[in-house]
Parts: C-alpha cells; structure tokens; sequence
C-alpha cells in the first residue's frame, strides 16, 4: 500500500507544496494521454487510496471527489493523439505532465507554483527540485492520489469520445487496443483520434 514515506522526507526538508504528479491512457490506441498534478495538505493520509488500476470505478470516483475536495490545488495537462503521433508517447507523457504542474490552482483559481515534484517514473522539463518514483502510484500516497484523478477524468472524457466515435466502444474499453476495438478498427478504419503511430500491426 502507498504510504507517506517518502513525502515525509521532503516536508521535513522544509518542502510545503510537492506536487504529485502521474499520468493515464498512455498505452490506449485513441485519444488524449492524461496527466494530473495534485497538491496535497502535510500529513493526510486519505483511507483506500491506492493505484488507481488497483480500484473499481465506483471507489475511484468516491476517492476522486475526497480528493478534489481535500487537496491544496490540482491541475490537468493532456497531449493530444495527433501529438502523440507528432513526439511519440513517451515525450507526450512529459508534455502532459508538464502541462499539468504549469496548470495548478488552489480553490479559489489562484495559481500555485510547487517547491518540489515528486513523479511516476518521469522527469519533466521545469526548472523545480523533482524526482521520479519507479512505481510511484504503488510506493507514494501522493502520487496514488494523482493516479486517481487522472483516470477519473480520462474516463469521463471517454464517455464524451464515445458519443463522438460510437463504432469503437471507447466508452467501455476506454481507448485500449481490446481485441473487439481492434476488430472494430480493421472494419471501420481509424478515427481523426485515434493514435495513427500506434495501429501499424493492426491495419
């Protein structure tokens, strides 16, 4: 289970605002890679927090709103499917996740630059002390808490892209590459957002 070890450590250095930051959807065949950057209050421990694969969508969203609602700031960042194709994932990952700790606001919409980063498994190109955490969401309450809301929000947009692109069922796959979305592309082609770098094998 995450724990707040390694936050500890860094607020007892005199580090008051660490931004945890973590992405989704980066191995999904369609739409946006997500990232979020969550601030949270010195020594919270939110009960059941864990990587977000780790937890049903009905815990997520119950965990995303305590969250939303504890948190000093939060921001978003995405990089769209045609970046994606343009940088390729792993330097989309970092733009998303750069976006996103550019994009953190308090409740009241005031912006909040934090002294440290602590990331899953990246490092991002901002002049602020970081460190990336191999297994972050596993290892960090903080960076679990960014999983959470990065897949709590993915998933929403996945629900809007449905709408747009019913032929794929991205509502229920979620833009992963299931053998049904697969067989759903070689039938109607790739959409304007699907991630054209990655379907080579496929069509």
């Amino acid at each position: 289970m995450p724990t707040l070890d390694i936050e500890n450590s860094l607020w007892n250095k005199g580090y008051n605002y660490i931004a945890f930051c973590d992405e989704v959807g980066r191995g999904c065949l369609f739409g946006s890679v997500l990232a979020a950057a969550v601030i949270m209050p010195k020594g919270l421990a939110i009960e059941g927090i864990k990587d977000s694969k780790k937890l049903s969508p009905k815990k997520r969203e119950k965990l995303y709103e305590i969250i939303k609602e504890e948190c000093v700031a939060m921001g978003i960042g995405t990089a769209s499917a045609e970046t994606i194709d343009k940088i390729n994932i792993k330097n989309a990952t970092k733009l998303a996740m750069k976006k996103a700790v550019i994009s953190i606001r308090d409740k009241n919409e005031k912006g909040i630059i934090p002294d440290y980063i602590l990331i899953d498994a990246e490092k991002i190109d901002l002049p602020i002390p970081q460190r990336a955490v191999i297994k972050g969401d596993d290892i960090s309450h903080g960076i679990a808490a960014s999983s959470i809301v990065a897949k709590v929000l993915r998933d929403r947009l996945c629900e809007r892209w449905h709408t747009k692109y019913p032929n794929y069922n991205i509502k229920q796959n979620k833009g992963y590459g299931t053998k049904a979305h697969r067989e759903a592309l070689k039938r109607y082609g790739a959409s304007p957002m699907h991630r054209k770098t990655f379907l080579g094998k496929i069509l």
